[in-house]
């Protein structure tokens, strides 16, 4: 078994590991556990009803944070001539075509949080899918990340101002960061509600069942919180 450090030890002490508490709740917890010298990440955990061996049940989807993230997005666009400039208009952080993906062949470049493309360079960048898939940086059509140039300024506005993309891993999985321990309750809240009402308006029809097994909200270096997932799951963007 993993040690834990004092503080992490002495949070456990502070509430009920065991209790499913209401999201508002949850989240008041999680932000007082947060007691790194940093502004530690608030990330939610979902434990999925779904056998992700079936393509039918896979989940997966982008949800705009209402309050953002707090972080800098790093934006990359693969593109080439007019789509290459309206990028660099845009303020993209890294724009090009094949010198960005020898780049990113050559130097295991990954150094960005979002990478758009227009559809003419999906062709090119098929063969970095190994290095970028399992990262969740690969540009797909399903998340909104493969546009015509035209969309790439709200593409890219969209990442700066909070756009998660969130998918179930191998073990039925699914982890999405919410804010950072410094946000007011009402904002991580904010953010919690529009994920959860993402994830129940993506729920696949093969799923039968408990459709989330396990939710907690946790930071960085503290405990996690359990919430009570059917409370979650009712919760609507105002």
């Amino acid at each position: 078994m993993p040690k834990h450090g004092k503080h992490y030890v002495d949070s456990l002490k502070e509430y009920d590991p065991q209790k499913l508490y209401a999201p508002r709740e949850a989240l008041e917890l999680v932000k007082k556990l947060a007691r790194a010298k940093f502004d530690e990440t608030i990330d939610v955990h979902m434990r999925m009803g779904i056998d992700p061996r079936h393509a039918e049940q896979q989940l997966r989807g982008i949800v705009l944070m209402p309050a953002g993230l707090g972080k800098t997005v790093r934006v990359l666009v693969f593109a080439e001539g007019e789509a290459a400039h309206i990028a660099e208009q845009a303020g993209a952080d890294f724009v090009g075509s094949d010198d960005l993906i020898e780049k990113i062949e050559k130097e295991g470049f990954v150094d960005f949080d979002v990478a758009i493309a227009v559809p003419e360079m999906m062709r090119k960048i098929t063969r970095l899918g190994k290095m970028l898939g399992p990262r969740g940086l690969m540009p797909n059509p399903k998340t909104g990340t493969v546009v015509p140039p035209e969309d790439i300024p709200r593409v890219i506005e969209e990442a700066r101002a909070g756009r998660v993309e969130y998918r179930n891993d191998r073990t039925a999985n699914v982890h999405v960061p919410i804010g950072k321990a410094s946000f007011e309750v009402d904002a991580l809240m904010a953010n919690f509600s529009a994920l959860m009402d993402a994830i129940r308006r993506s729920k696949p029809s093969a799923v039968k069942g408990t459709y989330i097994k396990k939710l907690v909200v946790t930071p960085t270096m503290g405990p996690a919180v359990k919430v009570d997932p059917n409370a979650a799951l009712t919760l609507t963007v105002d």
